[in-house]
């Protein structure tokens, strides 16, 4: 059996992969278009899950003369309604993910977030979550000039953790937008997990790795570790 060795970092996704997803971020989505006459539906928003949020809204408003604004409107209302649910819900972490980050810190591994939340609602969550301090780097949509399935988010969270080569890199993510973007970077490790927006058979057609349960399982990939 070939004994598998360390990444030097973790990069994580946020919700659906370390943030529990109970609905908010598709509610949003709806009810964000719903004000620009905009009816979407369910299959039509986990077809964009994982994107960029602004993104995500570009490819669902209709092209024409008014996209630009509309698009625009439509991710303002998305950013106060995703607030507001948040808010008025909670926020919490996905079983397991506070004890797979110790067991990476006491193995001297660093740990990344990357998303396609804009940085005020990044601060947001990980401040309700009290992870301001978990992760050596955080990476948003909004500060990197493409996002999934481009590798922007990973390459910039390796720049900002120190780390130059993607095999020593693993992306943990739940969307096959995750697991392309892990794939375009050429990370060692490409974990897709099955606790967010896409099912398993879903996952399977991206390029992956491993697929997990959930993120409480990484620590399997490398036993005796």
């Amino acid at each position: 059996m070939i004994r598998l060795e360390l990444p030097r970092v973790v990069v994580f996704d946020l919700a659906g992969t370390t943030v529990r997803d109970d609905g908010q971020v598709p509610a949003a989505f709806a009810a964000a278009l719903s004000e620009q006459g905009i009816r979407v539906t369910p299959d039509q928003i986990t077809g964009v899950r994982g994107a960029s949020k602004m993104d995500a809204i570009r490819r669902l408003v209709p092209p024409g003369p008014e996209q630009p604004r509309r698009v625009e409107a439509a991710y303002l209302a998305f950013q106060s309604g995703l607030r507001r649910r948040y808010g008025d819900g909670g926020v919490s972490s996905v079983d397991g993910a506070e004890a797979t980050f110790a067991w990476l810190r006491a193995r001297d591994v660093r740990i990344a977030f990357n998303t396609g939340f804009d940085r005020a609602i990044t601060d947001l969550l990980l401040a309700a979550l009290r992870w301001s301090k978990v992760a050596d780097a955080v990476v948003c949509g909004d500060e990197v000039r493409r996002g999934r399935p481009a590798p922007d988010l990973i390459r910039r969270a390796m720049e900002l953790t120190g780390v130059r080569d993607p095999g020593l890199v693993a992306t943990v993510g739940d969307t096959t937008l995750d697991l392309e973007a892990g794939h375009a970077a050429g990370v060692r490790f490409n974990v897709g997990v099955l606790s967010g927006a896409h099912e398993r058979g879903r996952l399977e057609k991206a390029p992956h790795t491993h697929l997990l349960a959930d993120v409480s399982e990484l620590p399997s990939l490398w036993p005796g570790l």
